[in-house]
């Protein structure tokens, strides 16, 4: 089971105050400086709890996923908006005016929420962010059905660590990404992930054991299935979120790095509606 005294998840002992994310994302960093390490990543419609405030920055913890880090306090408003749609494509631009041909005011990325308060055409006015296109939204009640599916809109989307927005992501901001948008919330690192989510799946390097949608493990990486025997992850060997075979994988990480670890399933029929993915147990 988790485990909340994880310096990763632990904020400060002392009061906050939630605030939401109007930038397109906003960087969730290890300290108050602006070339501190990119921990994770927050999205348009995200709240976030703020603890305190040094430099510009924020430390907040991620409401989400529990995230703990340092933000830059230009990106957040005190006024909280209820969210009606969500962002479905990797990323999409948000006009000024209901036509495409108006300078773009924002890039959303895909899970970004948004409220849509006006409607013109195929357009959609999404409050502090801008117009969107019909098509790029979808219900915040709606969720996908196969996380793998997601995870494929994100082939070629450069690596970038402690991304999770379509302009750059990492290993586990996809399968982050792919799961939630099916309706289940997985944490933000391979160790949490793989010590929480889903199940176990024995004998997983038997031929045909592996299915679409399974997530295979090294230490400090994962990969999410595509069928029985191909991998898509977003990995530094390619720079991009890229789908291979899976021997092909373990070969080169092996050379370079390591063997996998192992294999977990997630049943996403059980745990729809952002349930936690590691109360399906560890």
């Amino acid at each position: 089971m988790p485990d909340y005294n994880d310096t990763r998840l632990t904020p400060p002992d002392r009061p906050s105050r939630p605030v939401q994310v109007r930038a397109g994302s906003v960087p969730v960093r290890e300290g108050p400086l602006p070339d501190a390490r990119l921990a994770t990543e927050a999205l348009f419609g995200e709240i976030l709890d703020v603890f305190e405030e040094q430099h510009g920055f924020a430390l907040v913890q991620c409401q989400r996923d529990r995230y703990v880090g340092w933000v830059p306090l230009a990106g957040l408003s005190e006024r909280l908006l209820a969210p009606t749609h969500r962002i479905s494509v990797p990323h999409t631009h948000a006009y000024a005016a209901p036509d495409l041909k108006t300078p773009p005011q924002l890039i959303l990325s895909l899970g970004a929420s948004v409220k849509v308060i006006a409607e013109e055409g195929d357009w959609r006015h999404c409050l502090d962010a801008g117009w969107v296109h019909q098509r790029h939204l979808a219900d915040v009640g709606v969720s996908e059905e196969d996380p793998a599916s997601v995870a494929e809109r994100y082939l070629g989307t450069p690596y970038l660590w402690g991304g999770r927005s379509g302009l750059g992501i990492d290993c586990t901001g996809l399968t982050q990404q792919a799961f939630e948008a099916a309706g289940v919330l997985l944490p933000r690192d391979s160790d949490m992930q793989f010590a929480w989510a889903g199940e176990a799946i024995a004998d997983w390097r038997a031929p045909g054991a592996l299915q679409r949608g399974d997530l295979v493990f090294w230490k400090g990486h994962v990969g999410i299935m595509t069928d029985a025997e191909h991998l898509l992850h977003a990995n530094a060997w390619h720079m991009a979120a890229a789908c291979e075979p899976l021997e092909a994988a373990i070969t080169r990480i092996k050379t370079y790095y390591a063997e996998p670890i192992g294999a977990r399933r997630i049943q996403v029929s059980e745990l729809k509606g952002l349930a936690p993915a590691w109360k399906a147990g560890a």
